[in-house]
């Protein structure tokens, strides 16, 4: 958890704050736009709106098609988070489950294995190709903006890990969900060329996804 800490206060993303913190105002109208949400008067502060358990309890894979569950920390579970240019997550992989391809554009990620064996990987910006099988207790970091995945490996146990990201809101972007099934959708010819198939094909890829 040190090397987590370490990588993410070396890599920052988001503007530096300029206060001790901004805790996020959840329950106040939101009467302007801005790049994140108002404060409370720092005199309200208290130690409660810098802690959370929102990472205790494991998540419920059957919900995803892909087996998987993320649950984030954010200004709702953990106001003080607010302007300090890092989130974390709780992932849960059933076995044989698939985070599948997917970028962050606004952070650089590292992830440490709590449970199981997970094989991890990116693909850089010429096409190769970087994975690792991580066990418990090791690590591994995804470039910001670049597609990657993480694949529980056994077919009989789930895994666990933490992860951890240079913004508050690293923003996440499935790669097959984006192209085929996006509102409105993208026209199938462009899907047709860019994926070399044909128009049956673009339609059992949306009905596949959607579930």
């Amino acid at each position: 958890m040190l090397g987590l800490a370490l990588l993410l206060g070396q890599a920052a993303s988001d503007p530096e704050p300029l206060q001790d913190y901004c805790i996020a105002d959840t329950h106040g109208p939101q009467t302007i736009h801005m790049n994140g949400p108002s404060c409370i008067d720092p005199e309200l502060a208290s130690p409660s709106h810098f802690a959370t358990s929102a990472l205790s309890k494991p998540g419920n894979t059957s919900q995803s098609p892909f087996g998987f569950n993320i649950i984030l920390t954010n200004i709702s579970n953990l106001p003080g988070l607010n302007t300090q240019g890092l989130t974390m997550a709780r992932l849960d992989v059933s076995p044989d489950g698939l985070v599948p391809p997917h970028s962050h554009p606004r952070a650089s990620e590292v992830t440490i294995c709590l449970k199981g064996e997970l094989l991890v990987g990116f693909v850089d910006t010429t096409n190769r190709l970087h994975t690792q099988q991580l066990r418990p207790g090791e690590s591994f970091v995804f470039p910001k903006g670049l597609i990657h995945f993480m694949y529980n490996l056994s077919s009989a146990h789930s895994a666990v890990a933490i992860t951890g990201l240079n913004s508050q809101n690293p923003g996440a972007q499935l790669m097959a969900v984006a192209a085929f099934i996006s509102s409105p959708p993208l026209p199938d010819e462009v899907l047709e060329k860019a994926f070399k198939i044909h128009g049956q094909d673009v339609a059992r890829i949306r009905r596949n996804l959607e579930g």
